[in-house]
Formats: structure tokens, sequence, C-alpha cells
């Protein structure tokens, strides 16, 4: 073989030999997301600006529990969205960096892809992307305390070289930029997979107390707390509106006097986990919150409903090792 053709040979194979590992990291970076649902579980709608990926889903979990996106380094969403309460953190309400008392319950987050509206009363936060900002930026109350220090997140993150290259393998269309946009993508992408079908209901494995549970569950629930999620996603009020009350819900977004004391149903999925409940978080038992509903029953009837909805959680979601904190990243100890 002449010499040249052997130089260009050996000159190709380096090439190759330069460009396959690009290629396979290019490859095993960003494939598209398979989702591991139940047999008739469709999957959640995802934004088309936002297609989500695992390279997005890797770095959403470990900004969902970096603590550098509050204003002290204190609180990450983790702090008060704890695996072991379903997401939600077993407190009344859980204050922010500067100590302000909170004015609500912290929601429980399992299948929260599907919800919309995703906020107790904000009919327009529709999707987990704008959300993000609530508890990052929001300032009634503050939460995470970074109200006016938006780039100082990017700042932050974009000292971990780590942190550079998940973002440059999440997101190459921006070119591995670093900035809220593109941690509330993330973060997003990360919320989507907090998927929940693994309980006692799902399997169609109801106890006795739990099947007799489901009786006036279906007849005295079942018309807010409905479908596969337990919540019709709409706003109500129960009882009289208050105007004396601090916390006057939709009102606070609507002015419509009409929307003063109004909601957004919770979801009931992990219900037993999730608790204090209401949406102040003022209800310390189940027994107290069924039975602000303003209904009657005799003692055992409460046992059952207690027994159906304690059907409802699931053990394995609080305990799925993929949703945790991470222990690594870039292959180092986290």
């Amino acid at each position: 073989m002449p010499a040249w053709r052997t130089s260009v040979s050996l000159l190709s194979a380096g090439l190759l030999l330069i460009l396959l590992p690009a290629m396979f990291l290019w490859r095993a970076a960003d494939p598209v997301w398979r989702w591991t649902l139940p047999a008739g579980v469709l999957p959640p709608p995802v934004p088309a600006d936002n297609p989500i990926t695992t390279a997005k889903v890797e770095l959403g979990r470990r900004l969902f529990y970096d603590a550098d996106l509050s204003a002290n380094g204190t609180m990450s969403c983790a702090t008060c969205h704890e695996q072991k309460h379903a997401f939600a953190d077993g407190n009344r309400t859980h204050p922010g960096v500067t100590d302000e008392p909170a004015r609500r319950n912290v929601p429980g987050l399992a299948n929260v892809a599907w919800f919309t509206p995703l906020m107790f009363t904000d009919p327009a936060n529709t999707t987990l992307e704008a959300q993000a900002a609530s508890p990052v930026f929001g300032i009634r109350p503050v939460e995470m305390g970074m109200a006016g220090r938006e780039a100082e997140i990017g700042a932050r993150l974009g000292r971990d070289d780590c942190y550079q290259a998940m973002f440059a393998r999440a997101f190459p269309e921006t070119g591995g930029r670093i900035d809220f946009a593109n941690v509330a993508r993330a973060l997003a992408s990360f919320e989507r997979t907090l998927v929940s079908h693994g309980s006692a209901w799902d399997r169609q494995q109801l106890s006795p107390d739990a099947k007799a549970g489901s009786t006036p569950f279906a007849r005295d629930c079942a018309a807010c707390h409905s479908g596969p999620h337990f919540t019709d996603l709409a706003m109500h009020r129960l009882g009289a509106a208050d105007p004396a009350l601090a916390d006057q819900g939709l009102f606070e977004k609507t002015g419509i006097d009409a929307d003063r004391g109004k909601f957004r149903t919770p979801s009931l999925r992990n219900v037993t986990l999730t608790g204090p409940w209401w949406h102040d978080g003022s209800s310390r038992s189940l027994e107290d919150a069924i039975a602000r509903h303003g209904l009657t029953y005799e003692p055992a009837e409460v046992n059952h409903l207690i027994a159906f909805l304690d059907s409802l959680s699931d053990p394995e979601f609080i305990r799925r090792k993929s949703l945790a904190m991470p222990d690594e990243a870039c292959g180092k100890p986290l």
C-alpha cells in the first residue's frame, strides 16, 4: 500500500477513535425518556419546548436536592418535599429562609405531572416549569428567598464543573446555558417522574375494611376527589365564606367575592403519608379532616373510610431509589 494511503488510513482511524467516544456520549447522554407506566395509564403531557430526556431528569433530580437554589444555602425543594412523606413534609406549614411563617400546607407531589392547575389558588399556574419560580422567587411568603437574585443562581451552579457538564448534556440546544430557565426545565422534568401507581387500590387488593370504606367514599367524596388522581383539580369552598380569615384563597387572585375561601381539591394519593391536612395543615388527624366536611358517620364508618384512604398509599413510591437524593454526580460522591 502506498505510504500516503497508509497515512490517510491511520489519520482516519485516529479521527474515528476521537469521534466515537464523543458520538457515544452524545447518544448516551440525551436519549428520549422511556416511561414505565401501568397498563391503561398514558404518559403525562409534556411541553413541546421542554421534551423530557434522561439527561434533564438526572440534572433535575440533583437540583431538586440542592440548597444552592435558596438565598442562604439552607433550603432545597426537598427540604419541604421529603420523599418519606410522599414529597410533603409532615408539618402544618414550613417557614422559608427568613423564618417568615408559611401560609399553606406543603402538598405531596405524587403524579403532579398530570395536574393543572398546580397551586392551591392560582388557576393560571399550569406548568411545572412556571411553578418552579413560585418557591424560589416568591415573596408572599418568602420561601427560598431568591427574589431579585436570579442571575446568582447561574453563577453559583456554574462554579461546579459537574454542573457545567450536566447542563451541557441536558441542554445542547442552548449550549449548556446555566440559568434559571434551564433550572426550571430540569426540575420540571424530574418532577414528571414522581409517578405513584403502586397502592393497594391500584393493585385491586383492598382489605375488607377498605372495601367497606369505598362505599361512603363513592357516595360522599368522589364527586370532588375524582378520577385516577382523586382530585377534580377544581376550586371549592367548604362551608360559608369568612371575610375575616387571613387566607381568602382564590379570591386573592380573582377579586371575585364568590371565590372567597375556595381552594383546589387536593389529591388523595398517599394521603395517609402527607398529613397534617387541609390547605393550612390545621387538621392534625384524618378523623378531623373528614369531620370538617360536614358529614356525619358512625365510628365504624370513619374507620372504614380511613382504611380506604390508606389503600391509596404507595409504599414503593417513598422508597424508590431513583427519586431519592443522588449519591453521586459525574462519577463523584455528592
